[in-house]
């Protein structure tokens, strides 16, 4: 096992496998380091939606940089697949944003106006969802926003990775790292490894590190809980949204349902009350879930910063330590654009001036509205 590393990243879930990813790609010497298996914590958590419409309150502040990353899940599903043989199952349907009243409809004048969103009267969206609830007015239908299965593609990266040349080291947990010589010393379940690069990627547990470096941010978890269901006599093409709530197809025909929004809960078990709640939204957007069958529930740590945007960007006093955390909802719909960006800032390729201003770790600091 080499211990002497060109690049270590530290978070096994989507985000970090998305940075390995295309740092090997580039051929870039990297290990990545993840204290449990691969995809095991929020990235197994997450539905999948590649909303970068419908997930975004700000579009203009975000819109670049997700639709991007949205773009990128086109390629990267032919990429993987032969390079690793894993299938991310990309599935294409789009999103109906349900709008309950002309009320509603004005907030989202914004996201109409993009020319890839079209207006769906009620009437119309009964045509292509026969079930869905009769209390709405109508839908903003959203073709590019469809979903992936978050593990395959997680998993995928990392093969991926591994087959261009990288190191995954599941079950090795990064104890510390200190800054020796002209680069890093992580001190790991698994011995000591020197990097002349350090990316921070572990979502939630992020904020360890970022008090061990110097800088005085921490992530808030944001517990998510979620259950699938499945039904023989309610096919569903397209995912349905509402007000940051959800009902995602899979291949396999199950519906996932999410999600609870709970501040400040490190609690990684679904509670009664967050399932009931959760069900209870549903039914309001298509009450045929009443008669479905749970098949299982569960729920995951979303990490959020201070104004919900993500830290993605280099240390300000450190160039070769780098941050990739606090993508908050937004994990799998920004990963590949995320590891695109990290690699840029290692090999010293452009990036946009916008992007590292509205991402950069020592940004002005307020709270998030």
């Amino acid at each position: 096992m080499k211990t002497n590393i060109e690049v270590a990243v530290i978070g096994g879930g989507i985000i970090g496998c998305s940075i390995a990813y295309y740092l090997s790609q580039a051929k870039v010497d990297v290990v990545l380091f993840e204290e449990q298996q691969i995809a095991s914590k929020t990235t197994s958590a997450a539905a999948g939606m590649l909303g970068a419409h419908s997930e975004l309150d700000e579009v203009q502040t975000f819109y670049s940089f997700a639709l991007k990353s949205q773009l990128a899940y086109q390629s990267l599903q032919d990429e993987i697949k032969n390079i690793s043989g894993i299938d991310i199952e990309r599935k294409q349907g789009g999103i109906f944003q349900l709008v309950y009243s002309n009320q509603e409809k004005e907030t989202l004048s914004s996201l109409l106006s993009l020319p890839t969103v079209e207006w769906y009267g009620a009437e119309d969206v009964s045509n292509h969802i026969p079930s869905v609830s009769p209390n709405i007015i109508g839908a903003a239908y959203i073709k590019d926003d469809v979903n992936v299965l978050p593990t395959s593609v997680c998993r995928g990266f990392a093969k991926s990775a591994q087959v261009l040349g990288a190191s995954i080291l599941d079950y090795t947990k990064v104890l510390d790292i200190k800054k020796e010589n002209n680069g890093y010393t992580l001190y790991t379940t698994n011995g000591k490894f020197q990097a002349q690069y350090v990316v921070i990627a572990n979502g939630v547990w992020s904020s360890t590190f970022l008090k061990k470096l110097g800088l005085n941010h921490t992530l808030i978890p944001v517990k998510g809980e979620c259950l699938s269901v499945s039904s023989n006599s309610v096919p569903l093409k397209h995912t349905l949204f509402h007000k940051q709530s959800y009902i995602v197809p899979r291949n396999n025909g199950q519906l996932v349902i999410g999600a609870t929004m709970v501040k400040d809960d490190w609690n990684i078990q679904p509670s009664i009350d967050g399932i009931e709640s959760v069900i209870s939204k549903a039914k309001s957007m298509l009450p045929e879930v009443s008669d479905m069958k749970i098949e299982s529930f569960w729920a995951g740590l979303r990490p959020q910063t201070f104004d919900g945007k993500p830290f993605i960007g280099q240390h300000p006093e450190d160039s070769h330590l780098l941050f990739a955390t606090g993508h908050y909802r937004n994990g799998i719909l920004l990963a590949p654009a995320t590891g695109q960006m990290i690699r840029n800032l290692i090999l010293q390729q452009k990036v946009p001036e916008d992007w590292i201003e509205a991402f950069k770790i020592n940004r002005k600091k307020h709270s998030l509205v």
